[in-house]
């Protein structure tokens, strides 16, 4: 075969032929046989390139233009293609055709005047200049394309494809087109070229033509048919590349593919093209405004948008473009609809929600009722044009109001409709709950407290089924429930107070006896309001343990108007009108800086107290801050594990003091910790004015041990800490009580609790420190109380604005903070009067404590509880105190309609008229009343001044000579806030420091010798009974029975100031008011009054009481009173129980007759007194099972888990021999001996040795030390509490143990933890025979101490510094540099100097605590330390004298030489720590008691 030149020999050229039927319209048809399609998807198959129509008719300038030449054939270009075997080759088309003229319609005369068949056979072809096809539109507009020439103006032809049209062509005949292409065929196969048949538009082919082409193939050696679309583009390029195979006898044979197999492929590369560009534009275009020019560009270098183009051209794509933009463009607006129709229902029911306007309207009508609503344009928007979905609104996203064109949809139209159906059935929904409730509150069957299960079947009917859902009817049952369950607790809550005197009569403590809560029972039992809440029996006892509460310990948190109480309406009238001297005091809490920050001790051994601490900083802010109540307070808090006596685990510091304490324990051991520290720290404030620790509210608290949550030990810690608490005075919590989890020590309600009751404690101080000073009373003729009843329905204001706004009206000194002072003439003189204005359950606790003239008392006509209370207080006043009755009405009394009110003000006007006293009545229409009104009361005040004042004083006198306690201070009156009068504490044995007794100025002075003290204890009367008092408190037994004591004769006719004066300072004194002692000494023990032989019952041990937690649910909780009541058995301290209790009173004052109660002159008074003596005094019910087994142990001795822990373990001996001498038998347990210093688990080499044994003149520092440096500072520097935070006991022995087997243990691979290490190094110098500062070297350093001049100290603790021994000096360098590096890291570790040099200095200076001089020498030992600290440069490193970080009181630098550790010893020189441990301990009481006696002897 001969084959056409190739122009590069490294890729083969082809050129083709195409041919088939050609001619005039005549010969072919209306259309041709699709040779130009087939060629053009071949040369340029880019779907933008491929044109569908190529005319072959021409103008005569178009067919002699150089694109056709003159020529009955096209050139269609060059074609590059890679062939299966990946054989790029090169080929040129050519299509043999026959143009027709447009005029004459017959072919054009050209230069081969050849037929067809002849011509098309042709295989040389030559043409100049002819330039390539692409288009019909080219023809005349050559310029406008790529001019390419047929290469040389002449081809070679090596192929031919055959062209057969199998669709069914308009005038053409098949069989007509098969002959001609016959004919052809065989005039073709005389050039001997390869030759294949390409059917073409196969996409629309005819079957049977298809079948007779193959036919025909057959019939003429085997030709190879392809069967193609030029259209669809499919199997176009099979058939050329069959043909170059052909050509190409090295070439395989092509795999011929059948049309609809192709098509198939081809339609599925199709799809995914389109899958992909339809993804692209999806991801590309997300609004519908986008146009496709910009997206175009912007997807022009994206292959899936040039796959889909090239497969089916742009026009196509951006059809999908368009289609993509009206989706989104549809979805956009769906979506707004949407939205105009979720929103529609809220514009209905804005607009016509109401049914009765809208009921019979339709839809079009409720559309124009809504264009007449003010707020139509709120709603709905009119646009211009419509629909709305046509037009821009769809864009305007900025309005979200509805086009009002929306109502005419249907849409619209059905919600209207639903909206109309809503209306009517929430018209009768409502119905339905009106009908429920008012079912619910006239049904006699609906009582507080029935189960629904009880009510249904009462009020249930088919209709409240229907309509109302079982969560409705049940909401509206249980706040109908509700509503009448807090009704009948209020109408309860009145009762109880209407029976005000049945409560004071029963005298109730904290633990009411079953047999008084049952008479409780029997005589409410009656009443329609008791009977109320028989469904609510738990609520009903938790009210009334509550009210019992209340009784005994009347607070403004315990009253049951809280908040409205009396006492905090006046406390604030009374500071709004005045400005008070003590508010212009720093100490006022108006202008303390500290009103804001409560200052918390938490005191428990082993851990106890920090982790608490720790649990209470987690649940503050990031700066220490606690929110209570929504007010944000700092905290501040001071766990103490150790010593309190020494300075750096003391209650208080310089810039500390405390508001309260949380005492710990989860042991015996850790419970007896907490007494000895709090019995240490009363008795170092005793003799001091600021002794403020014995008032400091106290919490104890058990820790749930792990693992141990019942059992005996548990229930034994508890009754333990019931006892102590008792004994302490204080708050006692445990785990059932507290709700305390066991992950947690105390849960963040609890803390709240505690915080907000330290809080009214700093809040309420004027109360507490009540009681006026000698010069304040000096200055004040009466004092006078006024009572109001809290809850009453009338204004304090206006009651108290007439007193108010009184000119004489001024700011009461003595610092209540609900008292005034009033200047008014009576009779002759003006008199100065102290008013204090009170709640009743305030005024209780001051009827037997305080020196009163004379009481005004309010009370309400029209409230049964006002007048009930008024005389429940009146059954204790003595019958000598003027009474003013005031009687509050709506009203003048002529035209009072109200049957309660006109009985109420006729007993008011008969008690007086009993009691001689004076009644009167205010209309509250015109509360403004006038002081003149009270002018005769206080006359006869004024009258009754001298027998009142020495009534009282007899009062105190008497009681004071005989062993009971203080009379007021009763259950009832042991408020903390009302009852400020108090004993400080139980511990406090020593007075203050103002006089207690009046002794012989011959009596010797008294020295600190120990035989002398004793001698004193057993010799002077007044310290014996002191402390036989003291004794009898702990241990809640009176002394034995003794003699008779001789009567003490005084005159109470002489001046009564004195008697004044030792009235108002016994407050705080207690026992000591007045000259009952003999001036002889004397043995109480050879004298006794009838009442010591008397058991004491109920003394102060069951201070417990049970109080609902909350009273809707009827749990209790147990709760501890903080003041304990101190009363004589009785428990009101009333004057008729103190006549039995003391026959040498009536012996004593014979002058005075005795005065007696009102309610023994007054018939309306005292009308439950019947059950005041019905109970026996200290029945079981009454003592309770702790009392018993208290009372068992003390008579067995302190053994068992029940023990009481003794409080006296570091006693005096022969001190506790005179003590033990007053009480019962009892076994003392041992005193705790000194912790050993020395290694108990086994024998150590290294530890506990010499420090001279472990080190070496080559290796100065022992290794243990040097590794734990090292260690801490290579990981702990940053670790807060370094140094502070103990680490675990048993990690820390076992750190030892293995360095003791091995030094050269790797601290870093054994994964100790820091604080471990740490402590391990202290443990290292704790157990070293001598401390490392030595004993003769802290005597000198001491001395250098002293030394005002800093420098000039500094130098002088360097010259001592230079005196250590080398071993030790060395040493002491290492870890002082040390403890410097560590504090320069304080800002992360928290570790200052002075927290370094307090937790370090009793390590390295050891002194012995048992010694007063070491104990007042403390502060000087870590002052030291912190100075080697801070300057240790200077000491070690002959740097220059550095400046101290800041002045603050305590530094070194800003602190006074030296602060004795007892401030109320007398001033002696410094004491010098001593060298060695003394051999006998001092007692820390002596030097204090002793120091005392003697200043009260130079007196």
């Amino acid at each position: 075969m001969m084959m056409a030149r190739k122009q590069d020999v490294r890729i083969p050229t082809y050129n083709i032929s195409v041919v088939g039927l050609s001619g005039t319209e005549k010969e072919k048809g209306q259309c041709g046989i699709g040779k130009s399609c087939l060629c053009n998807r071949f040369v340029r198959p880019s779907a933008d390139e491929f044109h569908l129509d190529h005319t072959s008719v021409l103008s005569t300038s178009d067919f002699g233009g150089r694109v056709v030449n003159n020529d009955h054939f096209l050139y269609w270009g060059e074609v590059s293609r890679s062939l299966e075997d990946c054989v790029e080759c090169k080929m040129h088309i050519v299509e043999q055709t026959e143009f027709i003229d447009d005029q004459t319609f017959q072919p054009h005369r050209s230069t081969a005047l050849q037929p067809y068949i002849k011509r098309a056979a042709a295989t040389k072809l030559a043409s100049a200049e002819k330039l390539m096809y692409f288009c019909t539109d080219q023809l005349g507009l050559e310029q406008d394309f790529e001019q390419k020439q047929m290469p040389d103006g002449k081809l070679l032809v090596d192929g031919f494809l055959l062209g057969i049209d199998v669709s069914r062509g308009m005038n053409r005949n098949f069989d007509d087109q098969l002959k001609f292409v016959s004919n052809l065929y065989n005039q073709l196969a005389k050039t001997k070229k390869p030759i294949v048949v390409v059917l073409t538009k196969c996409d629309e082919g005819v079957e049977r033509y298809i079948r007779d082409a193959h036919t025909f193939a057959l019939s003429k050696k085997n030709l190879q048919v392809v069967e193609t679309s030029a259209r669809s583009n499919v199997n176009v390029d099979l058939a050329f590349s069959t043909l170059v195979q052909l050509i190409d006898k090295s070439r395989g044979k092509t795999k011929i593919i059948p049309y609809f197999e192709a098509l198939k492929q081809q339609s599925q590369q199709i799809a995914t093209a389109k899958d992909k560009y339809e993804w692209l534009v999806s991801r590309i275009v997300k609004n519908h405004n986008e146009n496709w020019l910009s997206v175009s560009r912007k997807m022009q270098a994206s292959p899936e948008y040039q796959d889909y183009v090239y497969l089916e051209g742009t026009q196509k794509a951006k059809k999908l473009f368009l289609q993509h933009i009206h989706r989104l463009k549809h979805e956009h607006i769906e979506r707004r609809r949407k939205l105009y129709l979720a929103a529609l229902p809220l514009a209905f029911e804005a607009l016509i929600p109401n049914l009765d306007e809208v009921d019979h309207l339709s839809c079009i009508k409720a559309k124009k009722l809504l264009e007449t609503k003010p707020e139509f344009l709120k709603w709905f928007v009119v646009l211009e044009e419509t629909p709305w979905d046509a037009t821009s609104h769809i864009d305007n996203m900025e309005n979200e109001r509805i086009p009002f064109d929306l109502m005419d949809t249907v849409p619209a139209e059905q919600l209207y409709e639903t909206h109309l159906e809503k209306l009517r059935n929430e018209r009768k929904r409502a119905e339905m709950r009106r009908a429920f409730k008012e079912n619910l509150e006239t049904s006699p069957f609906i009582t507080p407290g029935k189960p629904w299960e009880e009510a249904r079947s009462f009020i249930m009917n088919e209709e409240f089924y229907q309509w109302l859902e079982e969560s409705v009817y049940m909401d509206i049952y249980g706040k109908h429930q509700k509503q009448i369950i807090d009704r009948a607790k209020e109408e309860f809550q009145e009762l109880l107070l209407e029976y005000s005197e049945l409560f004071y009569e029963l005298e109730l403590d904290a633990k009411p006896s079953k047999e008084k809560m049952g008479v409780i029972q029997d005589v409410l039992g009656e009443e329609q309001r008791f009977k109320a809440l028989q469904k609510l029996q738990a609520e009903r006892d938790a009210l009334i343990l509550k009210h019992i509460h209340f009784v005994y310990h009347p607070t403004k948190e315990t009253c049951p108007s809280c908040p409205a109480c009396v006492d905090a309406k006046i406390e604030h009238l009374i500071s709004s009108r005045f400005i008070r001297p003590s508010d212009r005091n720093q100490k006022n809490s108006l202008s303390d800086p500290n009103i804001d920050r409560i200052n918390l001790v938490i005191l428990g051994k082993d851990g106890l107290a920090r982790e608490l601490a720790n649990e209470i900083r987690a649940l503050c802010t990031n700066d220490d801050k606690y929110v209570i109540d929504g007010k944000m307070y700092e905290l501040s808090l001071r766990p103490i594990e150790g010593n309190v006596r020494l300075p750096v685990n003391s209650f208080q510091t310089p810039t500390f003091q405390p508001h309260g304490c949380l005492c710990l324990y989860n042991s015996k051991e850790s419970l007896s910790y907490v007494v000895e520290s709090i019995e240490k720290s009363r008795e170092s404030t005793l003799g001091r004015r600021d002794n403020h620790l014995v008032h400091l509210p106290l919490t104890l608290i058990l820790v749930n041990k792990r693992g141990d949550t019942s059992g005996e030990t548990l229930h034994s810690l508890i009754q333990q800490g019931q006892q102590i608490a008792s004994k302490l005075q204080c708050v006692f919590l445990d785990p059932a009580s507290a709700g305390i989890g066991y992950g947690r020590n105390i849960n963040e309600k609890q803390i709240s609790q505690v915080l907000k009751g330290l809080l009214d404690s700093k809040r309420n101080l004027n109360l507490v420190s009540s009681t006026a000073s000698i010069k304040d009373l000096a200055d004040v003729d009466l004092r006078i109380v006024m009572c109001l009843m809290c809850g009453d329905p009338f204004s304090a204001d206006d009651i108290l604005s007439p007193v108010l706004q009184s000119q004489t009206c001024k700011s009461s000194h003595c610092g209540s903070s609900n008292s005034v002072l009033l200047e008014l003439p009576i009779g002759l003189h003006k008199k100065r009067i102290e008013l204090s204005v009170l709640s009743y359950h305030s005024s209780f606790s001051i009827r037997k404590s305080r020196l009163v003239h004379g009481y005004i008392v309010f009370y309400s006509a029209k409230r049964k509880a006002s007048l009930a209370m008024l005389r429940a207080f009146l059954c204790e006043v003595q019958d000598i105190i003027p009474i003013q009755l005031v009687a509050l009405t709506d009203g003048a009394i002529d035209v009072l309609d109200n049957d309660l009110s006109r009985e109420q003000l006729t007993e008011g006007e008969e008690i007086a008229q009993e009691i001689d006293g004076r009644f009167t009545s205010i209309p509250c229409s015109q509360p403004q009343h006038k002081l003149e009104l009270f002018h005769p009361f206080f006359k006869d005040v004024v009258e009754k001044k001298n027998i009142i004042e020495a009534t009282h004083m007899y009062d105190n006198v008497a009681e004071a000579c005989s062993t009971t306690e203080e009379v007021f201070n009763s259950p009832r009156a042991g408020s903390p806030l009302c009852n400020s009068n108090l004993q400080d504490s139980e511990e406090d044995v020593e007075p203050p420091s103002y006089h207690l007794f009046r002794e012989d100025t011959t009596l010797p002075s008294l020295s600190k010798d120990h035989s002398k003290f004793s001698m004193e204890l057993e010799g002077n009367d007044g310290l014996s009974f002191i402390m036989s008092n003291f004794e009898s408190k702990l241990n809640n037994k009176v002394p034995p029975p003794v003699k008779p004591k001789p009567p003490v004769h005084f005159d109470i006719t002489k001046d009564l100031s004195y008697l004044d004066q030792g009235h108002r300072e016994g407050q705080r004194k207690s026992m000591s008011s007045s000259p009952w002692m003999p001036q002889d000494g004397f043995d109480p023990s050879d004298y006794a009054e009838p009442m010591d032989a008397v058991v004491k019952p109920r003394n102060e041990e069951e201070n417990i009481y049970s109080v609902p937690h909350d009273s809707t649910q009827g749990k209790i909780i147990t709760i501890r009173n903080i003041n304990k009541a101190q009363s004589n058995g009785s428990g009101n301290g009333s004057d008729s129980e103190m006549d039995t209790s003391s026959l040498e009173r009536g012996r004593k004052v014979s002058a005075v007759s005795k005065p007696v109660l009102y309610r023994t002159r007054c018939t309306r008074l005292g009308r439950f007194a019947s059950y005041r003596t019905s109970f026996s005094v200290g029945s079981d019910d009454e003592l309770g099972p702790i009392r018993k087994k208290e009372e068992d142990q003390a008579s067995q001795g302190y053994k068992g888990d029940n023990a009481v822990i003794p409080y006296e373990t570091d006693e005096d001996p022969r001190r506790r021999n005179i003590l033990r001498s007053l009480r019962r038998n009892t076994k003392k347990p041992k005193p705790k001996p000194r912790p050993s210093i020395t290694k108990a688990t086994w024998e150590s080499n290294y530890f506990g040795v010499p420090l001279t044994t472990v080190v070496t003149p080559e290796k100065p520092i022992p290794i243990f030390i040097e590794r734990c440096i090292e260690y801490i500072e290579a990981t702990g520097l940053s670790t807060e509490g370094i140094y502070r935070v103990s680490g675990n006991k048993s990690e820390m022995e076992s750190l030892q143990r293995q360095f003791d087997q091995d030094h050269n243990l790797d601290l870093a691979e054994k994964d100790f933890t820091v604080n471990t290490v740490a402590g391990a190094m202290k443990s290292f110098f704790s157990e070293l025979p001598d401390p490392l500062v030595p004993y003769s070297m802290q005597i000198d350093l001491v001395e250098a101490h002293k030394i005002n001049d800093r420098e000039q100290k500094l130098h002088a603790l360097k010259e001592v510094l230079k005196k250590f021994p080398k071993e030790n000096h060395e040493v002491f360098k290492y870890v002082i540099s040390h403890l410097n590096k560590v504090s320069h890291n304080n800002k992360v570790n928290l570790m200052t100097s002075e927290n370094l040099s307090i937790c370090f200095w009793p390590t390295l200076m050891r002194p012995d605590f048992s010694s007063m001089d070491a104990l007042t020498a403390t502060r000087s030992y870590q002052t030291i330390i912190e100075l080697f600290i801070q300057q240790c440069p200077f000491f070690f490193y002959n740097r220059p004298i550095s400046e101290p970080p800041g002045a603050a009181p305590g530094s070194p630098s800003a602190m006074a030489p030296t602060v004795p550790f007892l401030t109320s010893t007398p001033a002696i020189s410094q004491p010098s720590p001593p060298q060695s441990p003394p051999p006998t301990p001092q007692s820390p009481m002596q030097p204090l008691l002793s120091s005392q006696l003697q200043a009260e002897h130079t007196l």
